[in-house]
């Protein structure tokens, strides 16, 4: 299983990340709403950090057009797009900014799941997310086992260190944001414990 560390602020949150092996680094882009929300000189200036072999994810909320050719502008591998006409968005950041695509399901109940079928025959990845946006709202993750393995699985939803080893087999991909943070603000020390523990279990498996 990958891991996805969203929501990143800092330099040092972002370097830890990389050195520590976190496969994709997320960055909240046009969202203020969201205490992880950073401008756009800042989102330039973290894009710069060396990533190594980490990918760099913009993440959007109903993004426009100004905006997808604003951010496309920046050292981003993936656009991961929350909300409305994420279908046409997608279609267009792939054909017009050449980037790969994350499109999302929000998740409130079973039937949400098969959502996905919109979007398996253009996103590169899948994730399924809880309903919250900017709340760390937790969701059934056996449903996912709905899937099928053919497509990209990335799952998010209040996951902690402590649930990872339960859903290590679920998914290809794990998101987390608020299990990694203090007082609303990425743990160093957090970011490095839950990147460690992954490894053991992929390691183990």
């Amino acid at each position: 299983m990958k891991a996805k560390i969203c929501g990143l602020s800092t330099a040092e949150q972002v370097k830890t990340c990389v050195n520590y092996n976190a496969d994709y680094c997320g960055f909240i882009l046009n969202y203020p709403k969201s205490h992880r929300f950073i401008e756009f000189d800042k989102a330039k200036d973290l894009t710069n950090i060396n990533k190594k072999n980490t990918k760099y994810v913009a993440v959007l909320v109903n993004p426009n057009n100004s905006e997808l050719e604003k951010f496309s502008k920046l050292n981003f591998d993936y656009f991961q797009v929350y909300g409305k006409n994420n279908i046409e968005t997608i279609l267009n950041i792939k054909s017009k900014y050449k980037k790969k695509t994350i499109a999302t399901v929000q998740v409130k109940n079973r039937e949400d799941i098969f959502k996905y079928k919109e979007f398996e025959d253009t996103a590169d990845i899948i994730l399924w997310d809880s309903s919250g946006l900017e709340l760390s709202l937790e969701w059934n993750f056996d449903w996912i086992k709905l899937v099928p393995n053919k497509i990209t699985k990335m799952i998010a939803g209040n996951i902690n260190i402590d649930m990872l080893e339960k859903i290590s087999n679920l998914a290809d991909i794990v998101d987390v944001s608020g299990a990694l943070e203090t007082n609303k603000v990425k743990d160093i020390f957090k970011i490095k414990n839950f990147l460690r523990k992954l490894k053991k279990i992929n390691d183990e498996n």
